[in-house]
């Protein structure tokens, strides 16, 4: 698919300073395509660093592509994109959106773990570009289905690292599925800290994505919508040490964004390193295929105090 991109060189609308707390903007994309499967992205993540990525649609697509960049290293385009539809649970290619409404993607060792909402499932699949197959498995998510709301799933899945406290487990944080006291549920799903935990929720803000830092915390991106005030976005920092079986985590709100910033449906989120040493965090977003949204890349450098 053809995609034209246009730049985003600011953030924060009308004003020019990059620096926001520990981030600093690097540059985006507005990014349009007339091809009619286009958009709809719920999360992504980068096979190459800062370049080649895999992701997913809430409309049962697969999808890929590659970042441009200039000399100073800042997004410029999306070339090489493609998309293929993906398998329902039996392994049969549908339209039944309850079947295939893809949230969010893990990858690691050529294996893509894909969190589904609706049909509450984490299944995973052999990563091969072009030729994705059906889920080779399931994975216990812990979580009760009874527990897990409608169109409030499995937002985010995450890879940890092997060297760290999780040992390589996959990580799953619901978008918006409450326990009594109003947290979301969470869980560990393998390794010495498997178990159900719970994430704080504050200023009606729902989790979409989450990503490893190097240190080995969890930041995670949210969004909330209301018809007054519109979209609005927030990264908050978890610590690892925090997270363990019945815990209820809380962390430091390190970006918090509206309207006056170049910002939309903030679904996707990754974590890399660049060949400068940087650590970089990508944002995608969500059009839900309407004309009255966007679909955007966004790039910071994270640099922790």
């Amino acid at each position: 698919m053809a995609v034209r991109s246009r730049p985003i060189t600011e953030f924060r609308i009308g004003r020019g300073e990059p620096s926001f707390g520990t981030l600093t903007f690097v540059g985006g994309l507005e990014l349009v395509s007339r091809h009619p499967l286009f958009g709809s992205f719920s999360a992504f993540r980068f096979t190459e660093p800062g370049t080649r990525f895999a992701g997913v649609t809430d409309n049962g697509y697969w999808y890929f592509g590659r970042i441009e960049r200039d000399a100073q290293k800042r997004p410029t385009g999306m070339t090489d994109f493609t998309m293929e539809p993906m398998t329902g649970p039996d392994g049969e290619i549908t339209q039944d959106k309850r079947l295939v409404d893809a949230e969010s993607l893990a990858i690691a060792d050529g294996i893509a773990t894909v969190g589904f909402e609706r049909q509450h499932r984490i299944s995973q699949y052999r990563l091969e570009t072009g030729t994705m197959g059906k889920q080779i498995r399931n994975l216990d998510f812990l979580i009760p289905k009874t527990e897990l709301r409608i169109n409030r799933g499995f937002e985010t899945v995450m890879a940890a690292p092997q060297s760290g406290p999780f040992a390589g487990a996959i990580i799953a944080l619901s978008e918006m599925s409450l326990n009594k006291r109003g947290d979301i549920f969470a869980s560990v799903l393998s390794g010495p800290r498997k178990g159900i935990f719970f994430v704080h929720r504050s200023n009606n803000f729902d989790i979409t994505d989450g990503a490893f830092l190097p240190d080995g915390d969890i930041l995670i991106l949210e969004r909330r919508f209301a018809y007054t005030s519109g979209i609005a976005m927030r990264l908050r920092r978890l610590s690892a040490a925090s997270i363990k079986p019945g815990a209820t985590v809380d962390g430091e709100v390190l970006l918090e964004a509206d309207m006056g910033y170049q910002i939309d449906n903030m679904e996707g989120m990754d974590i890399w390193q660049a060949a400068d040493g940087t650590t970089r965090v990508s944002l995608i977003s969500d059009d839900n295929q309407s004309i009255l949204q966007r679909n955007i890349y966004l790039e910071f450098i994270y640099k922790a105090e």
